[in-house]
């Protein structure tokens, strides 16, 4: 059985398919489509070919270092046959890409078993920090786990008034810091609630300036050693929120907070409205980082868990027809 074949098989068991197949439509319109109008002209995966491999994968966002990587790898393992069909070419393709993802593993979600688990959402204005944070608090709940959320965003504005809403749209407490005022005290209060009040998870939507790095990574710095002093190991996660409709300027975002704090995973929102679904590529080859959640919509129930064989089989339906 070939690899496409073996990842339509394990995607058409999965419960959310219909989510992933809506959300990467337009993804899947830059990437897979368009690698389907190459066979009408495929003569062997030649230069003509991975030139024009290369076009498409950065018009996904793939990036230039990594859509390089893929296209060596290919060609190195198509030369191991005295020839190659387009469909055998694709299948190829798309296992380069599972592989490249998995080089490095995933680390896996940090939950603290003694007490409140404390994850800090970071990420410049308008990618969507405050809405995730909303979907994360929806989707533990339905785990059967207790939420607070702490409005830690200080300088943006509107940003502890909007994260409040949510609060009590979702009926979850909400510590709200003072605005221009220090998100460390916002984040020490948050602590000091959820040990009162045994809270499980502990949101916090910090704040995230990009203008001057120095700044910024005090800023996290101290975010992290007061939340360390109030909870033990804390915090126990630091996601970054992307914007993916920003591409590669996302992805220098990226390493900048990269640089400035440690990470622990990426949530990629507003996939479901770009085309550039290959970011998702970028981002783990670049900074090692596991996207760990997806926006495929604007509904709580959208912010999906990343799945990579979703991931792949999305992008690239209607591959696995051709013969």
């Amino acid at each position: 059985m070939s690899f496409l074949s073996k990842l339509k098989e394990v995607f058409t068991k999965k419960e959310d398919k219909a989510v992933y197949l809506a959300g990467f439509k337009k993804a899947k319109q830059t990437f897979g489509d368009q690698l389907n109008e190459m066979q009408y002209q495929f003569e062997g995966v030649n230069d003509d070919f991975l030139e024009q491999l290369t076009i498409i994968l950065l018009e996904s966002d793939v990036g230039i270092e990594t859509a390089d990587l893929i296209c060596d790898k290919l060609k190195k393992k198509c030369d191991e046959f005295p020839s190659v069909t387009f469909h055998w070419a694709m299948n190829f393709l798309i296992e380069i890409m599972k592989e490249i993802y998995e080089e490095v593993p995933d680390q896996e979600i940090t939950y603290n078993e003694n007490g409140t688990t404390v994850i800090l959402l970071e990420g410049v204005n308008g990618s969507g920090k405050t809405t995730s944070a909303a979907k994360l608090a929806n989707m533990y709940r339905h785990m059967g786990k207790s939420v607070a959320f702490v409005a830690a965003d200080t300088f943006r504005a509107g940003a502890i008034e909007q994260m409040a809403k949510w609060g009590e749209r979702l009926n979850i407490p909400c510590i709200k810091g003072r605005e221009n005022g220090d998100p460390s005290a916002a984040i020490v209060d948050g602590c000091r609630y959820a040990k009162e009040n045994n809270i499980d998870i502990l949101l916090c939507d910090t704040a995230g300036r990009l203008q001057n790095k120095i700044n910024l990574m005090n800023e996290l710095a101290k975010m992290n050693r007061v939340a360390g002093r109030e909870i033990e190991g804390a915090p126990h996660n630091i996601w970054l929120v992307l914007d993916a409709t920003t591409g590669q300027n996302g992805l220098s975002q990226a390493q900048v907070f990269a640089e400035s704090t440690t990470l622990s995973g990426i949530i990629l929102t507003k996939m479901d409205g770009t085309a550039k679904g290959g970011i998702v590529l970028a981002i783990k080859h670049k900074l090692h980082l596991p996207v760990l959640f997806i926006g495929l919509g604007e509904q709580p129930e959208d912010l999906r868990p990343f799945d990579l064989d979703s991931y792949l089989y999305s992008i690239s339906e209607g591959l696995d027809t051709n013969g």
